[in-house]
């Protein structure tokens, strides 16, 4: 077909057209007319048409939708696209989720179901126009099907009925429903999952009884799941019985008529309803009988102790739970026995028979079996003298099952009346006895005769006499007496006696020799044991002699050999060795026990001692015995200690206790020190301990001290069972282990956590928790639920809790949390004692996302006419990540739906709309986005106008008080004028009164709000609040202040802390506590209230252990919650006694605070043990009495019986010498309940403090007052030390120390001296007796130059003390000066100048001089003048210092670094005469003389009138000495001065070194007479530089052979010796007097012949020759006179 055609209208067709077709047209047309010619330019574009249509979709609503148009076209023409659904063309412009790309293509974002329709795209353009059309679907999730019903199936209990209306589909087709259900609120679970889509119902089955259920539907299409159904309301099911028993049934026999039956509840899946109790049947094991049934009402009580059973018998158990349906399945029976008993019948058929002498023989049947109540342990062979049933022999015999049984009784006693028994016996104890039969057992020869002795001792006979034996072992038939010459059984003679003879006479004896005698006594069965002695005819036995020599060796830890020297045997031979001892603590005091006897030994000559206790001090002593007596003791040994052994007995009454949740106490017995059997510092205790329940290795504890009495065993693990033992040891080894004893630690806070624990978000809000249980070994008790934490992260600063009741539930749903959140979540389970560990880490889980919250804050801070600038911030609930912002606006008078919107990005916090219309009320709704959608907006009104201000602040702010609870309050206000700008929020703040700050509640009010919820607050608080207005301009200023209000009081928030429970008394605790922090009061606190209940899981006795089998059910045992018994305490109080307790009961105590409001929280529980308390009072009457130097008795009455609270194991006793009590107490603890006890080894004549403290196995009691106590007095012991000084050739003083422990009161000292060699043949003692403590000095004076002398110093208290001795040397001493020369004397009216040169001055330059003086009355040198300057070569003085009528001599001593030098030669005779007084001249003694005689004549006249009333007593004309005591006492002050003259002794003539006659003792001045007048204040006739008396005081002085001396025939006149009258400070001593001192009165001597009086003075001399000492002892007579210290007169 041509592709050109030209038609009849003359146009040209081309058909088709190319593009080559283009270009210059000319038609042409010719008629007749003529020819016409047109022009034409044609152009050939290429054909617009669509290349890729668009195709029908289906979308996801929500998604974006994606439609292509794609068309060709010529590139020289535009072309135009355009849309049309369903024929309404599309605008673009009109809505921001519809753009049409520049290729045609149309994007419809955020689909929905508006969009599903027919689309057609459209190409217009100059080249052609085309156009396509495609079909668009948007399916999306179904929607949830309506009107779910559920109804319970009539049919079928377990079963429930669904019924729903099916939904949209979503524009999908449904696939399938899915039914999830909700079982008593727990998490919803799917539980039908692929029902059919053409289903509108469904029956929902495998429910369980007596539990509610939600349910709820959804269905699913091919985009997903829809949306659940609203849940149905919760429909509950039927009750049904349980549908299976209880599990872990444990049964334990609990005595011999009861079993104790344990369980658990069924599983909770298995309650089908609320369980009731419980019912228990029971029956004998393998009999058809009938069931007896108990009711356990309680579903709390796990447990039943089933009583009156049948003793030892076996029985079929089973346990059923019941609710209100009925009784569910029972379980498998259980088997058990109850206890054993005692049998309740004897054997039978008892026959005895006695075998021997000592030995019964028994036959018997065993008790019929029905009787023996349990398994038979054997049998009890019973024999008991009848004349002591108390002592019982008892032999135990293994149960033999075959024929008769028999068995013996050995080592009875001989020929002796038996009552006997046979009896059976079981575990728990011994039955019935058999009928007792009366039975002696044979006779045997008998025992020795006792106390043979002898009697009528004669040349050729004797009586021997004796007694009966003591063990006649049968009839004594006659006696056997034998005698022979001692060693010669040749001469053996014997005679057969009746039975009535015990004595007999022994004739035809030899004279003076010694026999054998041999006595036995006769039964039918032969002679018995001979009793032998051995004695010499003609002469008669004597008592012994002692022992001696006593020599021990062999020393054991319990014996030792003693070897001794037999003493004088009393001319027979010994028949018994007694050894005694003192045990411990030894010496003179201390008592002498028995310890060991041997018998028939007569020439013994070693004995072993046995018995003895192990590291004991001994001493022993002897003494032997023979037929007249026991000998006198021999001297004690030597101390011996025998070795230490291990201690043999273990520690006593071990007692164990819960202490806490992980330790134990432990309480035992010490040992008493006599049973350490070693070094009491080395004794212990060891403590083993295990575990019970499980394989364990045994661990150990050492206690060090001895005295300990208890001991806390730590870091056990909690709610476990232990068993303990303890032993004692000491260095050597450890002694017996202890009875086992248990105890289980206390319940606790589970110690570990739940384990795998997990987290999933299931919604928004919802989280699903899952976990495991606690491992067993970590629960510490019974897990009585769960506790989960959770808090949002970084949001909240502490977390919330939720409790899941029960440990079987380990899941749960937390619900109403935060959406799009992360939480950190714990879980912990809790016991009745409190919450154990918290899981960790935190389990970290997020919510899922939501639509968010609307944004906040929203302002306008700035509004023109025409612009408006508006700003927020992110939304407070955010709900998941914030993709972006939409603003969205119109004019307020517009239409609702026409809104410009403009969408931002998510961190935009402002907009900018223009193009307003001014003085305009523009609405703003901005919203935000999630993951989840857009979520709720806020909207707000803006008015285009630039007059605007800050808002008014709110008014009429009020706290109704209706509206105030404890932590909540209702505020209320009216806005104020806003300020032509709309509020757009308020700001609430709170302040806590009276001092806490302003803090702000919120600052995101509504402003459309005018009341708020102020919630968070404190109970009990006084609060201010205020508000303030925000609109764009900016904040009001605050309201007014509220008045102020006060929150509501509220429970307290926590319980009494410290809470202490400890027992007071037996029946009585005390509970002591702290009061809750103030700041938790929540009100005015009214009281306490204080808990308490019996626990049942630890009954018994004091020192019981109970095993429970089943630790899981100890729970089971503890009575229920509302056996808590309450009583309440004032606030005041912090200590409450609970009384009343039953003993050997352990209690639970809980406390709360309470107010009106409510209790708070319990504290923690306390469990205490009732029944032990510590004694309440102290011991009473004390009494101490002092018994030695060493030693005081203390004896006291046990405290009163109603406060001893228990028995009372012992007494502690306090004691410590008075005022130093922190170094000097010790304590000394007795372990028996005696009331007597010897403190020993105690300081001598101290005074001691003594307290008493009673206590028993609770503990101390409080301490007794103190007594007191003083020891005796003890000789001292030495003195401190000894010095010398002022040695010179003759002279020395002599110091020492008062003794470091004085004992007592000291009453003097003893110093004696010698020299170490013999003086001119003669070896002198000196003693000297110095009385008092004051004076510890002595100035010698009768030394011999350059002799070495031996000093011993005693003190005395009632006995001298040890000596301190120590030696000196008279000078000179080595390198000291010379003597100095040219000694001249002169004499002047006024007193004496003496000279001297310097000598050699020694070793060392001198120092200084003395003067020497011998007055010729005395006749020693002394020291007269010290401390002259070396520079002096004269000294005088004066006459007046001396005394007048004695001729002196001096000499001249120098003193350098060595001390004093050799003396100078003596000066010549000086006499220090002066004019007479006048009472010497011859008047004056004329004149006295006839006073005198006149006196005695009216004396002689009167004793005639009185017809010689009195009588005169008559001496001789030799001088005696009237009781004269010659011991020297010295009680003054200075060094009393001795001398020890050989020139008064004569001793060629008079002194005999041996057992010589001795002279007649001349007169001793003490003849004379004189009084205190007789002393004036002068020394030797020289007037004391002060004016003071001189106080006189006794001397004595001790002389040993003094009477062996010829003494001069004339005695001088003024015997003064000691002149210091240069040095003040002696004749200063002699005045320095104890004041208040009774000064003795002066002794006085009477002289019976005429004599002229003077005043003579007591000799200090006392001599001694080869040895022993002579002292003669008195005392001074009554009257007697004492010379003064420094004084002295002739021998």
């Amino acid at each position: 077909m041509p592709r050109f055609i030209l038609l009849e209208s003359g146009g040209l067709q081309i058909t088709p057209v190319f593009l080559q077709d283009a270009g210059n047209y000319t038609c042409c047309a010719v008629n007749s007319e003529g020819a016409l010619n047109a022009f034409v330019m044609l152009t050939v574009w290429n054909r617009t048409f669509i290349v890729h249509p668009p195709e029908n979709s289906t979308v996801i609503k929500g998604t974006t939708a994606t439609l292509r148009c794609e068309a060709t076209h010529d590139p020289r023409i535009s072309i135009r696209y355009l849309w049309k659904k369903d024929s309404v063309m599309i605008n673009p412009s009109s809505s921001s989720r519809i753009t049409v790309e520049k290729d045609g293509t149309l994007l419809i974002s955020q689909t929905w179901s508006g969009d599903i329709g027919d689309y057609t795209c459209e190409v217009i353009s100059f080249g052609g126009n085309d156009s396509r059309m495609a079909r668009l679907e948007v399916i999306e999730l179904p929607h949830p099907p309506q009107n779910l019903l559920a109804t319970l199936n009539s049919s079928y209990s377990r079963s429930v009925m669904l019924s729903w209306v099916r939904p949209f589909d979503g524009n999908s087709p449904v696939l399938y429903y899915m039914v999830e259900l909700s079982e008593n609120n727990s998490p919803w679970k799917v539980h039908l999952s692929n029902l059919d889509p053409k289903m509108t119902g469904v029956t929902v089955s495998g429910l369980t009884p007596a539990r509610t259920y939600q349910f709820r539907v959804c269905a699913v299409n091919q985009v997903g799941k829809g949306q659940y159904s609203s849940e149905t309301s919760r429909l509950m099911l039927p009750e049904e019985p349980p549908s299976a028993p209880p599990k872990n049934i444990v049964a334990s026999g609990r005595t011999n008529q009861s079993i104790m039956v344990q369980w658990q509840p069924p599983p909770e899946s298995e309650h089908n309803g609320v369980l009731h109790g419980y019912i228990l049947r029971y029956r004998l094991a393998g009999l058809p009988g009938e069931y007896q049934y108990k009711n356990i009402t309680s579903a709390e009580i796990n447990y039943c102790l089933v009583k009156d059973l049948i003793i030892w018998t076996q029985y079929e158990i089973q346990v059923a739970s019941y609710n209100g349906a009925g009784l569910g399945a029972f379980s498998r029976p259980v088997i058990e026995y109850t206890l054993q008993g005692v049998p309740t019948a004897p054997p039978q058929n008892v026959q005895v028979e006695a075998v021997n002498s000592t030995t019964i023989q028994f036959l018997w049947n065993p008790p019929p079996q029905q009787f023996i109540n349990g398994i038979n342990q054997g049998y009890k062979l019973l024999a008991w003298p009848v004349d002591a049933p108390e002592t019982v022999t008892v032999v135990t015999i293994a149960p033999d099952f075959h024929g008769v049984h028999s068995g013996c009784i050995t080592n009875l006693k001989k020929y002796t009346t038996y009552y006997t028994s046979v009896l059976c016996f079981t575990t728990p104890g011994d039955g019935p006895r058999s009928t007792p039969q009366l039975l002696r057992t044979l006779e045997d020869k008998p025992g020795a005769v006792g106390h043979l002795s002898f009697t009528e001792i004669l040349d050729t006979s004797l009586k021997v006499s004796w007694q009966e034996p003591v063990e006649k072992n049968g009839i004594i038939t006659g006696y056997q007496i034998s005698w022979e010459v001692y060693g010669r059984n040749e001469s053996r003679l014997a005679r057969t006696l009746p039975n009535t003879t015990l004595e007999y006479k022994i004739t035809g004896l030899s004279s003076l020799t010694t026999y054998t005698i041999e006595v036995a006594a006769v039964t039918a069965k032969g002679s018995g044991w001979v009793t032998s002695s051995t004695i010499s005819s003609g002469v008669p036995p004597e008592l012994p002699g002692a022992p001696s020599n006593l020599v021990i060796s062999n020393i054991s830890p319990r014996s030792a050999t003693l070897q001794f020297r037999p003493g004088y045997d009393g001319k027979t031979s010994i028949s018994k060795w007694i050894v005694e001892g003192q045990v411990g603590v030894l010496g003179d005091e201390e008592e002498w026990v028995s310890l060991h006897e041997v018998e028939n030994e007569p020439d013994a000559q070693m004995l072993e001692v046995p018995n003895l206790t192990p590291y004991t001090h001994y001493r022993f002593r002897m003494r032997q015995v023979n037929v007249v007596g026991a000998s006198p003791l021999s001297q004690p040994s030597r101390v011996i200690q025998t070795l230490q052994a291990p201690p043999d007995v273990a520690p006593g009454s071990v007692t164990v206790r819960t202490a806490s949740e992980t330790s134990l106490w432990l309480r035992w017995v010490p040992l008493p020190d006599t049973q350490y059997n070693g070094n009491p510092e080395s004794v212990g205790y060891r403590i083993k301990f295990w575990r019970v329940d499980l394989p364990s290795p045994t661990l150990t504890k050492v206690v060090n001290d001895r005295l300990e009495r208890e001991y806390t065993v730590e870091d056990l693990e909690e709610w476990t069972e232990y068993e303990l033992q303890i032993q004692a040891f000491n260095a050597i080894g450890a002694g017996p282990w202890s009875e086992v004893v248990r105890g289980r630690t206390r319940e606790s806070v589970p110690s570990a956590p739940p384990e795998n624990v997990s987290a999933e978000a299931v919604s928004s809000t919802q989280i699903l928790l899952t976990w495991a249980a606690v491992p067993e070994s970590e629960q510490n008790g019974l897990i009585l639920g769960y506790k989960i934490l959770f808090k949002a992260k970084d949001v909240d600063s502490e977390p919330k809790s939720q409790i899941v009741r029960g440990n079987h539930t380990q899941s749960c749903l937390l619900s109403g949390l935060r959406k799009y959140m992360l939480y950190e979540i714990q879980v912990l389970a809790f016991t009745r004692i409190g919450d154990g560990v918290p899981s960790s880490p935190a389990v970290m889980e997020r919510t899922k996302d939501d639509a968010p919250g609307p944004p906040v804050r929203l302002v306008f801070p700035e509004v023109r006419l025409t612009s408006v600038r508006i700003v927020w911030q992110p939304p407070e609930e955010p709900n998941g990540i914030i993709l972006g912002y939409q603003i969205a606006y119109r004019l307020a008078s517009s239409s609702p739906n026409k809104f410009t919107t403009v969408e931002v990005g998510s961190t935009v916090r402002q907009f900018t709309a223009t193009d307003l219309t001014p003085e305009s009320a523009y609405i703003f709704r901005t919203s935000a986005k999630t993951r989840q959608g857009w979520g709720e907006p806020l909207e707000a009104t803006v008015i285009t106008t630039e007059k605007r201000e800050r808002p008014a602040p709110p008014r009429l702010v009020v706290t109704p008080q209706s509206d105030v609870s404890s932590r909540s309050l209702l505020l209320k206000w009216v806005p104020g004028s806003d300020g032509s700008s709309p509020i757009r929020y308020f700001t609430v703040q709170v302040r806590e009164l009276p001092n806490g700050a302003w803090q702000t509640y919120s600052s995101s009010i509504s402003h459309e709000a005018t009341s708020c919820i102020i919630e968070s607050l404190n109970p009990f608080t006084s609060y201010k609040l205020r508000v303030k207005a925000t609109n764009d301009i900016g904040d009001s200023d605050f309201s007014a202040e509220t008045e102020a209000v006060t929150t509501l009081q509220d429970v307290p928030g926590e319980p009494p802390s410290s809470v202490l429970v400890t027992p007071h008394t037996t029946s009585s605790v005390l509970v002591q506590w702290q009061p809750p922090k103030v700041e938790s009061l929540n009100g005015l606190l009214l009281g306490y209230r204080i808990y308490y209940r019996e626990l049942d899981y630890d009954t018994g006795s004091g020192t019981e252990s109970k095993t429970i089998q089943n630790p899981s059910a100890l729970r089971a045992e503890l009575t229920p919650q509302s056996s808590f018994k309450t009583v309440n305490s004032s606030s005041a109080l912090t200590t409450y006694e609970l009384t009343q307790l039953k003993k050997y009961k352990r209690y639970e105590v809980l406390m709360t605070a309470y107010n009106v409001i409510g209790e708070s929280p319990t504290s923690t529980p306390v469990e205490v043990f009732v029944g032990e308390a510590a004694p309440a009072l102290a011991p009473q009457n004390i009494q101490v009495n002092s018994l030695s130097a060493s030693q005081l008795e203390l004896t006291w009455d046990p405290p009163p019986a109603d406060s001893q609270n228990g028995n009372i194991q012992g007494y502690k006793i306090y004691y410590w010498e008075s005022d130093i009590q922190n170094d000097t107490e010790k304590v000394k603890v007795l372990f028996l309940p005696e009331t007597t006890v010897r403190l020993k080894n105690l300081t001598s004549h101290t005074r001691y403090m003594v307290c008493i403290s009673a206590f028993n196995a609770a503990g101390d009691g409080p301490r007794s007052s103190p007594s007191q106590g003083r020891t005796h007095q003890a000789a001292p012991s030495a003195p401190s030390f000894l010095a010398f000084s002022e040695i010179t050739c003759t002279t020395l003083n002599v110091s020492w120390g008062e003794p470091t422990a004085a004992n007592g009161v000291l009453q003097g000292y003893r110093v004696v001296y010698e020299p170490l060699a013999p003086v001119q043949g003669v070896s002198k003692v000196v003693t000297v007796d110095i009385k008092g403590n004051w004076q510890r000095w002595l100035k010698v004076r009768d030394l011999t130059k350059g002799m070495t002398y031996l000093f011993r110093v005693q003190a005395r208290t009632i006995a001298y003390g040890p000596e301190l001795q120590a030696n000196v040397t008279a000078g000179p001493a080595e390198g000291s000066p010379g003597s100095p020369q040219e000694i001249l004397v002169t004499k002047s009216a006024s007193g004496l100048t003496l000279q001297w040169t310097e000598g050699d001055s020694g070793e060392k330059p001198t120092t200084g001089y003395i003067i020497e003086a011998r007055p010729s009355d005395e006749g020693l040198w002394d020291m007269f003048v010290k401390d002259i300057p070396r520079s002096a070569t004269s000294y005088t003085v004066g006459l007046d210092k001396l005394k007048q009528g004695v001729t002196y001599e001096f000499r001249v001593v120098a003193v350098n670094e060595f001390g004093y030098g050799e003396p100078s030669v003596s000066s010549v005779p000086v006499s220090a005469q002066t004019e007479a007084p006048f009472y010497e001249e011859w008047w004056f003694l004329l004149v006295m003389a006839l006073s005198s005689l006149i006196l005695i004549l009216l004396v002689v006249f009167a004793l005639v009138l009185h017809g010689q009333s009195k009588k005169y007593k008559n001496c001789s004309t030799g001088k005696t000495i009237s009781n004269v005591e010659e011991s020297v006492t010295l009680d003054n002050g200075g060094f009393t001065a001795l001398e020890l003259n050989s020139r008064h002794l004569n001793i060629k003539s008079t002194f005999s070194k041996k057992n010589g006659t001795r002279s007649p003792p001349r007169p001793s001045p003490g003849g004379l007479h004189y009084s205190d007048e007789d002393i004036c204040n002068k020394y030797n006739g020289a007037v004391l530089s002060e004016g003071l008396g001189l106080n006189e005081k006794p001397l004595e002085v001790s002389e040993s052979e003094a009477t062996d001396s010829d003494y001069e025939d004339e005695l001088p006149k003024h015997s003064f010796v000691n002149h210091y009258m240069s040095d003040p400070t002696y004749y200063n001593s002699w005045k320095r007097q104890q004041k208040g001192v009774k000064h003795p009165t002066p002794y006085r001597y009477e002289e019976c012949a005429a004599s002229e009086a003077e005043p003579y003075f007591q000799t200090v001399i006392t001599t001694q020759s080869s040895g022993g000492v002579y002292t003669p002892t008195g005392q001074p007579a009554p009257g007697s006179r004492t010379p003064v210290t420094g004084f002295s007169s002739f021998v």
